[in-house]
C-alpha cells in the first residue's frame, strides 16, 4: 500500500486557478481568510509575504508558497502603498485573467495564485501536518512546477468541455509534487507521519497499521515485525510520528470508519467489526468522542452535505 496515495485519494483533493497578477512597484495585495489552502507562484520579480503571526518571508522568482490554513495574508513590494483588497476571491476562478496593480511601468513581478480544496475535511490531516506557510525554493529539477501551472493557464484560456475536471486533476498533480518536494526536505522527526513514512522502521509499521487497522496491534508485536524491541519502537514511533502508536491506531480506525460511513451502505455493526471493535456500542461511543457525532448522524450529515451516495441509509445507531 502507498499510504500517501491512499490518503490523498480519500480526501478528494481539488482546486483551481484564481488570479494572474502583473505587479508594478510600488504594489500591495491583501487577501482575506478562506476555508481552503491558497497557493502562490512568483514567476518573476521579488515580493514580501506576511501573515498576522510569524516573520515576513522574502520571495524571489521561482518561489512557490502554500498558505495551508487559508489565513489572511499580504504580498507587497512596498507595504506603505495603497493595498488592493482581493475581496471577491471565491468568484475569481470564473473570470480568471490578468490583474494589473501598481505603477504602469513594466511589471516588476508576476504571480499566479490558486487554491487547494479538500472535500472530506475530516480526512484532511495532511493539511494539518503542513506548516502554516509552506515555501519551496526553485531547484534544478523544478521545471515541473512551471510546466503544470502553464498548462493550467492554457487550459483555463481554452474553455473546452471538461475544463473544471481537467483543472482539478492538474491541481491534484501539483499538490502531490509540492508534497513530495516538501517531504524530501524534512529532517528526522519533522512532518508527523508524512515524514515518518520514509523511516526504515516506522514507515513499514505505518503501512501495516493502514493495511490492517482492525488488528489488535501491540507495541511488542509491531516492533518485532519491523526489527525493533518494544521500548525502542515505542520511543521511535512517538518521536517521528508525534503521538504514541496506540493513539495513532485509534485515529486511523476512526478515519477508516468515517470513510466507510460516507461511501458504503454497510451497517454500523459491520463497520465496527471492520475497524476492530467487537460491539457496535463500544465503537459508537468512541466514534462520537472522536468526531462529535454518532456514526448514524455522521453518515446522514455527510451525505446531506454532498457526500457520496450509494443507496438509502437504513441502519441506525446502536449507541448514542
Amino acid at each position: 500500500m502507498d499510504i500517501l496515495a491512499q490518503v490523498l485519494d480519500r480526501i478528494r483533493l481539488g482546486g483551481t486557478l484564481l488570479y494572474h497578477f502583473e505587479l508594478g512597484h510600488p504594489w500591495h495585495l491583501e487577501l482575506p481568510a478562506r476555508p481552503y489552502a491558497l497557493f502562490h507562484y512568483l514567476s518573476e520579480g521579488t515580493a514580501t509575504l506576511a501573515l498576522a503571526q510569524g516573520p515576513e518571508i522574502q520571495m524571489t522568482a521561482g518561489d512557490f508558497v502554500v498558505i495551508t490554513r487559508g489565513e489572511p495574508h499580504v504580498f507587497y513590494s512596498d507595504r506603505g502603498a495603497e493595498p488592493l483588497q482581493i475581496k471577491d476571491i471565491d468568484r475569481a476562478s470564473s473570470r480568471f485573467g490578468v490583474v494589473r496593480h501598481g505603477s504602469r511601468v513594466k511589471p516588476l513581478a508576476t504571480m499566479i495564485c490558486g487554491n487547494f480544496t479538500v472535500s472530506r475535511p475530516v480526512l484532511g490531516s495532511v493539511m494539518e501536518l503542513l506548516p502554516p506557510v509552506l515555501q519551496l525554493k526553485p531547484k534544478t529539477d523544478s521545471g515541473w512546477l512551471e510546466a503544470i501551472l502553464r498548462r493550467m493557464i492554457s487550459e483555463f484560456a481554452l474553455e473546452r468541455p471538461g475544463q473544471r475536471v481537467a483543472l482539478s486533476r492538474l491541481t491534484e498533480v501539483l499538490f502531490v509534487e509540492v508534497l513530495r518536494s516538501w517531504i524530501s526536505s524534512l529532517d528526522p522527526g519533522q512532518g508527523g507521519w508524512l515524514g515518518a513514512i520514509s523511516d526504515p522502521h516506522i514507515g513499514p509499521a505505518l503501512k501495516l497499521i493502514h493495511e490492517n487497522p482492525e488488528r489488535p496491534w501491540a507495541l511488542s508485536d509491531l516492533g518485532r515485525r519491523v526489527g525493533l524491541g518494544r521500548s525502542a519502537f515505542s520511543a521511535r514511533f512517538t518521536r517521528l510520528v508525534g503521538q504514541p502508536m496506540q493513539r495513532y491506531v485509534i485515529e486511523r480506525r476512526m478515519v477508516e470508519a468515517a470513510f466507510l460511513l460516507e461511501t458504503t451502505d454497510e451497517s454500523i455493526a459491520q463497520i465496527a467489526s471492520r475497524v476492530g471493535y467487537e460491539t457496535p456500542a463500544a465503537f459508537s461511543k468512541l466514534f462520537q468522542r472522536h468526531h462529535g457525532l454518532s456514526p448514524g448522524r455522521y453518515r446522514a450529515a455527510r451525505r446531506s452535505n454532498g457526500g457520496e451516495r450509494h443507496g438509502d441509509v437504513q441502519d441506525t445507531d446502536v449507541a448514542e
